[in-house]
């Protein structure tokens, strides 16, 4: 009997969706034969067609839910392998269950979350769709005034708290956060390795060379400032009016900046190139493009 490792389940499961226990069993009765088991599970179990192992789910939705009070808020990130099933109405129902879930429980940890019924409800819709579909992310945001914004494609979502202010002034300045994607809240929050290596680049420049110690110091000042003031969300003009700082219209309503966070579909995931038109030469038989 061949040996069935963790890694063979784990591929099993990432190209069918199934569960950890079924697709073992499925993989001792192939004799480890990943192919073999598949073929078995589409036909025990109505499994539609499996993935190629590793294929990528980097797009998906995010979406945002507020409580009625506005002092909390759950920002979540869903993902699937083409846009084409994030637009679908069982992966946004799939979504929105697991955001009110997540709600009602007041939990963050994705894996607690998705013990049990939510797993099951993935399971039968990866199933269903015949793409991988993962909860990536979930944060919690609370404060004594928040507002979340979802851009009308529900690829990205931000969440805002304030100090003091309204529900509405919140939401606006986190679409600001979700059009211009502040690296910080404020420039005392930029970590010193973000600093040192924009420092880097500003003395590589081509006008910094030959330039005396004082000069060059001053001059980095000035840019490093700028360079804040570019990333920090309070420094950065408001996008609905340019003539007034973020931190100004805060002010203005009695408030502070409490912290924010901002989700977009895929960020940070090595996404797969596939190059379609070669595959059409190849499959046609051409070998060309």
């Amino acid at each position: 009997m061949a040996a069935i490792t963790a890694a063979m389940v784990k591929e099993l499961r990432e190209r069918t969706g199934l569960g950890m226990m079924e697709c073992k069993k499925a993989l001792v009765e192939a004799e480890g034969s990943v192919d073999a088991a598949i073929e078995e599970l589409r036909k025990s179990s109505g499994l539609k067609a499996a993935k190629k192992a590793g294929r990528t789910a980097a797009e998906g939705v995010s979406l945002v839910k507020v409580s009625d009070d506005k002092t909390v808020a759950f920002i979540l990130e869903v993902n699937s392998e083409t846009d084409f099933v994030a637009r679908d109405d069982n992966f946004m129902n799939f979504a929105n269950d697991v955001l009110n879930v997540a709600f009602e429980k007041g939990e963050t940890d994705v894996a607690k979350l998705m013990e049990g019924d939510l797993e099951s409800k993935r399971e039968a819709l990866v199933q269903k769709i015949g793409e991988n579909i993962t909860v990536r992310r979930l944060v919690k945001v609370e404060g004594p005034v928040v507002g979340g914004y979802v851009h009308s494609n529900s690829k990205i979502a931000s969440v805002v708290a304030l100090s003091a202010g309204t529900e509405e002034l919140a939401r606006d300045i986190a679409m600001h956060v979700a059009a211009v994607n502040p690296r910080v809240g404020k420039p005392e929050e930029m970590p010193a390795d973000e600093l040192a290596k924009e420092e880097a680049i500003i003395r590589s420049q081509p006008d910094m060379e030959g330039k005396p110690a004082e000069i060059v110091e001053k001059m980095m000042g000035g840019r490093i400032k700028k360079f804040l003031a570019e990333n920090s969300l309070i420094e950065q003009p408001f996008v609905k009016n340019p003539e007034q700082k973020v931190d100004e219209l805060i002010k203005a309503a009695g408030g502070e900046l409490v912290g924010f966070t901002r989700l977009e579909v895929g960020e940070g995931i090595e996404k797969e190139e596939v190059d379609f038109a070669a595959e059409v030469a190849a499959a046609a038989g051409t070998g060309k493009a």
